[in-house]
C-alpha cells in the first residue's frame, strides 16, 4: 500500500482528489460498477495497467473505503473486489466526467483499446437524460454485448454479455451511431426514428423508446 499523498489544501475538491486523483483509480471504479470482479478480470479490462500498479491501487481504494475484498463461497473460492456504497457514489462523477470528455474522443486511434461495456455508462446517462424509465436493457455492438440497469439506484449499473434475464429492451447499434449518441451529436430518439438503432422487446421501456 502506497502512503497517501495529499494536496494539503482545505478544499473539498482537493480532498476528493487526494482519494481518487491517482491514475487508474476512477477507471477501476468504472469496472467495479459492473459488480464484483476478480483481479484477473480487472487486469484484462484495464489494458495498459501493470500488475503492481493495479494491486497498489486496489489496496489504496480498500484503505480509503471505496472497495472491499471478499472470498467467494465454493466452488468459486476466488477473491473478488467490489465497491462500497461510498465507492458507488462515484457513478455520478464518472458520468459527468464522461459527458465532459465526450467531445475529446474524436476518431478512434490505432492504439486505442476498446471494450463494448465501456459504452454502458454513457448510454445509461443518455437514457436518464432522455427521461426513459427504469429497466434492464441489453445492448449489442460490433465489439460485443453488454447489459445495463437503467435508473438503478443500487447494485450493479451494468454487466458484460447478454442480459441475465429477459430484458425490458434490446438495442442494436453500429459503433459510429453509439459514439454519436454518447457524444450528444445524435439523440437516442432520433437515432431510433432514423433506423440507426434497432429496438426490440415488449417491455414498457422498449415501447417508450420506439414511441419517443
Amino acid at each position: 500500500m502506497s502512503p497517501r499523498r495529499s494536496y494539503d489544501q482545505y478544499c473539498s475538491a482537493a480532498r476528493a482528489l487526494d482519494v481518487v486523483g491517482d491514475r487508474w483509480t476512477l477507471l477501476i471504479v468504472r469496472e467495479l460498477l459492473a459488480g464484483p470482479r476478480r483481479y484477473t478480470d480487472l487486469h484484462a479490462d484495464l489494458p495498459g495497467v501493470s500488475t503492481d500498479v493495479l494491486a497498489s491501487r486496489l489496496k489504496d481504494m480498500e484503505r480509503d473505503g471505496l472497495t472491499t475484498r471478499r472470498r467467494l463461497p465454493p466452488p468459486g473460492a476466488a477473491y473478488v473486489y467490489e465497491l462500497t456504497g461510498h465507492g458507488r457514489e462515484l457513478l455520478s462523477v464518472l458520468q459527468a466526467l464522461g459527458e465532459w470528455g465526450a467531445p475529446l474522443l474524436g476518431d478512434r486511434r490505432a492504439t486505442d483499446a476498446v471494450r463494448a461495456h465501456w459504452f454502458a455508462l454513457p448510454l445509461s446517462r443518455v437514457l436518464r437524460d432522455a427521461g426513459a424509465g427504469t429497466g434492464l436493457v441489453e445492448v449489442r455492438l460490433e465489439e460485443g454485448e453488454f447489459h445495463l440497469w437503467a435508473g438503478a439506484e443500487e447494485g450493479p449499473v451494468y454487466g458484460e454479455g447478454p442480459a441475465p434475464e429477459e430484458p425490458d429492451a434490446r438495442l442494436t447499434f453500429d459503433t459510429a451511431t453509439c459514439v454519436a449518441v454518447a457524444r450528444g451529436e445524435l439523440s437516442l430518439p432520433d437515432a431510433v426514428r432514423e433506423g440507426r438503432v434497432e429496438v426490440r422487446g415488449e417491455g414498457a421501456l422498449a415501447k417508450e423508446l420506439r414511441e419517443a
